[in-house]
């Protein structure tokens, strides 16, 4: 279950959600630590293997299940102790068996207990014993661990579900030698039916407004330097540092970065000497040589908002080439920044959220939606 154990790694500029749970791994000695599980399938076990590998670790006690009584076990920088009398529900086949629903879980794929339900379903909808053994398979291959929680109902946890796939005359499988009677098997139909109806009658939970996340695959904006425009400068446009004159309270700067850089001083020379920089870099290395505006590091989030704000509004050919990435997160780097840049997951990205919100005002302008001042 993923919880709220939300977690990613960067991947060829692109986030990785993952999550993770507690593992021990044996080196040697036993060590508790962190299992990550990524969407696209690898899983950090000390090292990035795929699913396949990670079947392996498990299989040779790298990732282990068995935990013998008066092994060393460490937490690293936490404690250390010996296993006395340990007790672990896991097996090789459980715990490979609840990583693969996580990876479906994170993909936004039936995991097994959908799949089992949907099973379920076909079979209520048509009560053949064919369709009955494919629901009981379905019941069996959700992880032991996870069958209680198949309902969602907390009361009576999977018990109907049970009885449902065993059918009247049934040995349940987790009360050995307790057959299923008709009046288990009518009420345990009757259960289905109420929560098929129950579920119709619930309201859609899709937000009115539209997703939550975006449709379009993200864009990384690496760095780069460009020294003049081009004709067709594609998304090297949407840098900060690509030559489009910005005109900010009556003085024209060479690039959103010059105009940055000029406004962060209060020194006029080296405001016009960021502003009248051949290029970007020497723009910043002329202001950083100065001091800082005062509650500039407060006010230098709403600053960009305004150039960004005043660069495609004065240059419509740079706005078709922000209102082209759709709906895509924006990953921009920027490595002498942490506040500006994503860098590897590691920074704010704000560069790459206010190009967002500014691409958004500009869709919100085409359709003639004018925001309340």
């Amino acid at each position: 279950m993923i919880g709220n154990r939300i977690t990613s790694r960067m991947a060829d500029g692109l986030r990785v959600p993952g999550t993770w749970r507690h593992a021990f791994i044996r080196n040697g000695d036993y060590f508790l630590t962190d299992l990550f599980i990524y969407a696209d399938g690898l899983i950090d076990c000390w090292g990035l293997v795929t699913l396949e590998e990670f079947e392996r670790k498990l299989r040779s006690g790298w990732v282990a299940t068995e935990l013998p009584d008066g092994a060393w076990v460490s937490a690293h920088d936490l404690a250390a102790w010996r296993f006395s009398e340990p007790s672990t529900w896991l097996t090789p086949e459980l715990l490979l068996a609840e990583v693969r629903d996580t990876i479906d879980q994170l993909n936004g794929r039936p995991d097994s207990t959908d799949r089992c339900l949907a099973a379920v379903d076909a079979f209520l909808a048509q009560p053949t014993e064919d369709n009955r053994a494919v629901a009981r398979a379905a019941y069996y291959a959700i992880p032991e661990t996870q069958r209680h929680y198949a309902l969602g109902d907390m009361d009576r946890k999977d018990w109907p579900l049970q009885v449902l796939v065993t059918g009247p005359g049934g040995e349940l499988g987790s009360v050995p030698g307790e057959t299923v009677d008709q009046e288990e098997y009518d009420e345990a139909v009757a259960y289905f039916e109420d929560r098929a109806k129950r579920r119709a009658e619930r309201p859609s939970r899709v937000p009115a407004d539209g997703p939550a996340t975006p449709m379009a695959p993200a864009i990384h904006l690496y760095e780069s330097y460009p020294v003049r425009a081009s004709a067709d400068p594609g998304r090297q446009a949407l840098r900060n540092d690509y030559p489009a004159p910005v005109l900010v309270d009556g003085d024209t700067y060479p690039s959103v970065t010059h105009a940055y850089w000029a406004l962060s001083t209060a020194d006029p020379a080296a405001r016009a000497a960021a502003r009248d920089a051949e290029r970007a870099f020497a723009a910043r290395t002329a202001a950083a040589a100065a001091v800082r505006r005062q509650g500039w590091e407060q006010a230098r989030t709403a600053v960009m908002t305004a150039l960004l704000r005043a660069k495609y509004t004065q240059h419509p050919a740079l706005a078709r080439i922000l209102l082209d990435t759709a709906d895509a997160t924006l990953v921009y780097d920027e490595s002498d920044s942490g506040h500006w840049g994503d860098n590897g997951g590691r920074g704010r990205n704000w560069t790459g959220r206010l190009l967002e919100l500014v691409r958004a005002e500009l869709r919100a302008e085409q359709a003639g939606i004018t925001p309340l001042a």
